[in-house]
């Protein structure tokens, strides 16, 4: 689950621009002023805003008060936290553009100026338009989209087009089908804010769980159009597309590509990109090319490697003429002429070949792996990544979760592969440092590439260390069994990790609504909630554990998700679970709609059917932190649709009451850790286009 330590924001956005870190010192520095002064106003907060990182050296006391004026004409008004947030950044995007345009370092006349107050990022229009003619090969024929496709690459369309949510939410199913299910996707010609909004909370959540980076994403960013981030996003979904096949699992003939002195263990490990390199050098050592290709920019301008690769996989389409030219661009051009042939779309220009564009030539490469990888049909090689045994397919559901709730906390580390990533010791610290900053002593850690074995020891026995002061269940688990990557020892400490980060968010915000008496929550505390939530809106079911195996049918968690939002589930498109078809089909809507409230949740289906505690007690969790973070006061028909808008990141936490506890002053301890972390298990989708009223009116199935 990705989550904060302390200090949330209400806009999801303007959330996404900061660490936690930064937004606990920010916090604590506004309630000092704010506790000295009586009232944060712009004859006070200039004083504040100059000391902070980013326009200390940059803008003087005097400019910041003016550039506040314009902003907040009245001295007197009171500048709320948000607000003071989103002006800091609007000069740090200010300055950050001066200085890129003119390299100087403090120039008034600009902050006068009245600019965006975002930094213009100009889109490549060859990616654009790369990432059009992919949207359109592969949409074209949906029958919602059919409407509006084609999509102009000439001109700004896109982004129009992604403003209601749909069109991404769709592309993330073409990546990794069945990830939505479209039955809570709102498709309607017009939408509402707050539907566009369930639409994008949607769609970020599935990114995350499909393994896309977006950290600095929100929710606004997508309603705005907002080009760079936009193409950002879509490129990692269609990478993740293209890149689907680059493994193991679903091409176990990959092996044959890797001399005998290469252990399994270290080829699992590898990142898709760096697989389809070394598939792709692998046939150029065939066709006699002599170079090796390190990237996918500089060392393919010349489009040589290309040739030669072509030459390899289809000597039938090779051509001499790719050879014998000295024009690199009239080479490219023979070249995108021979994958054409193979059945490659053309997605690039010989100009994007040359100028070594390397998000296009990725995709070009994996491509041409799709269409023609060259290896043999041999299945010799399959029992060594099959997984069969029901132990093993647990695992490697579990794997996946772990993984892309790693991936979603926003670390320097990429994670490709869990039980191969964690063993130098050097992820774990960086989740630990996220989830409880301060614990790590990054004095005594050994940053990878680690040539020595004893220096990823240090790093595990670190590791170990602080799970045991968190007073995590320790027994039998040791440094040299992460080292030596023992898989269920693995799942057990990234399960204790996981379950540590979902009930420190629930303390934050018990703390807060029950003050410092506040006792920690429990798993006992979440199932008692959950059944107390369902109970109090009307409905009988109820479950004894988060074992139960009643939770199969998913109507216990569709009963809680109405509960926390009436709206958000559609009972006409929910069945009985009865079967095994309709728990899937249930299952399936149940972690879509969570995603749509704001849940970030990454189990399958197959864990609700399979009613894995460990996943249950996540997904529950999940549901009630978001539940917790939603206001509870009665709401005016005026005020719904505006706090609708906000619901999935909206928080009570900001209350000036409780600042002290969320945001501490500076000097005093940053973290409010539980006391406990042990008492856990260690083993073990088209009719969202009826109005929103009739989702809460229609009954749920008997």
């Amino acid at each position: 689950m990705s989550g904060f330590v302390g200090v949330v924001v209400s806009d999801p956005s303007l959330q996404g621009h900061f660490t936690q870190v930064e937004l606990r010192s920010l916090k604590a520095k506004y309630v000092t002023l704010k506790r000295e002064s009586g009232h944060v106003t712009t004859n006070n907060l200039p004083g504040l805003m100059k000391k902070l990182k980013g326009l200390n050296e940059v803008v003087s006391e005097e400019e910041i008060a003016a550039f506040l004026s314009e902003v907040c004409p009245d001295s007197d008004q009171e500048i709320e936290f948000e607000q003071f947030l989103q002006e800091y950044l609007n000069l740090q995007e200010r300055v950050s553009s001066k200085a890129g345009a003119s390299g100087s370092k403090n120039s008034w006349s600009f902050l006068k100026s009245s600019t965006t107050t975002l930094i213009h990022h100009s889109p490549n229009q060859a990616e654009k338009s790369s990432y059009v003619a992919h949207i359109n090969a592969y949409l074209g024929n949906d029958p919602f989209l059919k409407k509006y496709l084609p999509i102009d690459p000439a001109g700004n369309d896109l982004f129009d087009l992604v403003r209601d949510g749909v069109v991404l939410c769709k592309l993330i199913n073409v990546a990794v089908p069945g990830t939505i299910d479209e039955r809570a996707i709102n498709k309607k010609r017009i939408l509402n804010p707050w539907e566009r909004n369930e639409n994008h909370t949607l769609c970020l959540n599935s990114a995350k769980a499909i393994g896309c980076t977006v950290v600095n994403l929100g929710a606004q960013d997508l309603v705005e159009g907002r080009t760079h981030l936009v193409l950002g996003l879509i490129s990692q979904i269609i990478k993740i597309q293209l890149l689907a096949d680059l493994n193991l699992k679903r091409t176990p003939q990959l092996v044959e590509i890797f001399d005998d002195s290469k252990d399994i263990d270290e080829v699992l490990s590898l990142s898709p990109e760096k697989l389809l390199l070394q598939w792709m050098n692998y046939h150029l050592k065939k066709a006699g090319y002599k170079k090796i290709v390190t990237n996918f920019s500089s060392d393919i301008k010349d489009a040589e490697a290309y040739a030669y690769l072509i030459k390899s996989l289809a000597p039938e389409h090779s051509s001499i003429l790719a050879f014998d030219t000295k024009d690199p661009a009239v080479r490219a051009k023979v070249v995108l002429d021979q994958a054409e042939k193979l059945g490659c779309k053309r997605y690039l220009s010989p100009k994007d070949i040359t100028e070594g564009s390397p998000n296009l030539n990725l995709a070009f490469v994996a491509q041409i792996f799709q269409h023609r990888n060259g290896l043999s049909t041999d299945s010799r090689q399959v029992a060594l990544t099959q997984t069969s045994s029901r132990d093993e397919v647990i695992l490697s559901r579990e794997e996946r979760a772990f993984r892309m709730w790693i991936n979603s906390l926003g670390i320097a580390t990429y994670v490709n592969n869990v039980f191969e990533d964690v063993r130098n010791g050097w992820v774990l610290l960086e989740v630990l440092d996220k989830v409880c900053p301060g614990y790590v002593n990054w004095k005594l850690a050994t940053k990878p590439p680690i040539k020595m074995p004893f220096r990823k020891l240090e790093n595990c026995n670190q590791v170990i260390n602080i799970a045991k002061d968190l007073k995590f269940s320790m027994v039998n688990l040791a440094g040299n069994d992460i080292v030596q990557g023992n898989k269920k020892l693995i799942v057990a400490l990234l399960w204790q990790l996981m379950r540590f980060n979902i009930l420190q968010l629930l303390n934050k915000l018990r703390f807060h609504s029950q003050g410092s008496q506040g006792k920690e929550i429990t798993d006992a505390d979440i199932l008692s909630w959950a059944n107390n939530k369902v109970k109090v809106s009307g409905r009988n079911s109820r479950i004894e554990s988060f074992k139960d195996k009643n939770l199969s049918s998913g109507i216990f968690f569709l009963e809680l998700l109405s509960a926390v939002e009436p709206r958000v589930v559609n009972w006409k498109v929910v069945s009985k679970g009865v079967n095994d078809d309709e728990k899937k089909l249930n299952a399936t809507y149940i972690i879509s709609v969570a995603r749509k409230l704001g849940c970030s949740v990454f189990l399958l289906p197959e864990d609700i059917i399979d009613v894995n505690q460990k996943m249950i007690l996540t997904l529950t969790a999940s549901i009630m932190y978001w539940s917790l973070q939603k206001p509870q006061q009665p709401e005016t028909s005026e005020q719904s649709e505006s706090s609708y808008a906000a619901s999935d990141a909206a928080s009570d936490i900001a209350s000036e009451d409780s600042a002290s506890i969320i945001a501490p002053s500076e000097g005093e301890e940053v973290n409010s850790l539980p006391d406990r972390a042990s008492n856990m298990p260690t083993d073990d989708t088209s009719t969202s286009e009826a109005p929103a009223d009739d989702t809460s009116t229609s009954e749920a199935p008997a």
